[in-house]
């Protein structure tokens, strides 16, 4: 009785062994996956994290020269957009779900606006969220700012600025220099 006790015991443990050499590997690739998986806003600040160098277009017929730096120990990613007037624009994580731009506006303000990527993640679209600096609600800041990546070296930047009601768009058509 006893031997027939044990080789069942046997049996139960050896399926229970098998059982457990087949959960936790998959368990453990499982939470491989769920730890790698990176949220939208990642997605687009490794995007961004392509663009650094000097970018040269036109804005309204006038030569324009964008440039892409990393900077803070790769926390931060600096746009500077030198032509008919001078800006900077800081692209950051607020947290692993919301990437912010903090855009230093010719207008005296600094809105803040929020990263949104497309599925196929050729469009970033960044959606105005507050600012400082501004006189109020009406007074004229960047609303929305959207960057159409054509290819590794030629981007559209298309800036709109919101002003009593009023949509003013700029359209940059930028080429990566050298």
């Amino acid at each position: 009785m006893k031997n027939k006790k044990n080789k069942l015991k046997g049996r139960k443990d050896n399926s229970v062994t098998k059982s457990l050499r087949v959960a936790v590997p998959l368990i453990i690739l499982l939470s491989a996956a769920a730890a790698f998986a990176q949220t939208d806003a990642q997605k687009a600040y490794r995007i961004l994290q392509t663009m650094p160098g000097t970018w040269e277009g036109t804005a309204e017929g006038k030569p324009l020269q964008v440039t892409f730096k990393e900077t803070a120990g790769g926390s931060a990613i600096l746009s500077e957009i030198l032509g008919p007037e001078d800006m900077i624009t800081m692209f950051h994580f607020d947290g692993p779900d919301r990437l912010l731009m903090t855009h230093y506006c010719a207008a005296g303000n600094q809105p803040r606006l929020r990263a949104s990527l497309s599925p196929d993640g050729k469009v970033l679209t960044f959606d105005f969220v507050d600012a400082t600096n501004l006189a109020s609600p009406d007074a004229g800041h960047m609303q929305r700012v959207v960057f159409t990546l054509l290819d590794a070296n030629h981007h559209v930047e298309e800036w709109t600025f919101l002003d009593h009601g009023k949509e003013i768009k700029r359209s940059f058509d930028l080429r990566r220099k050298g």
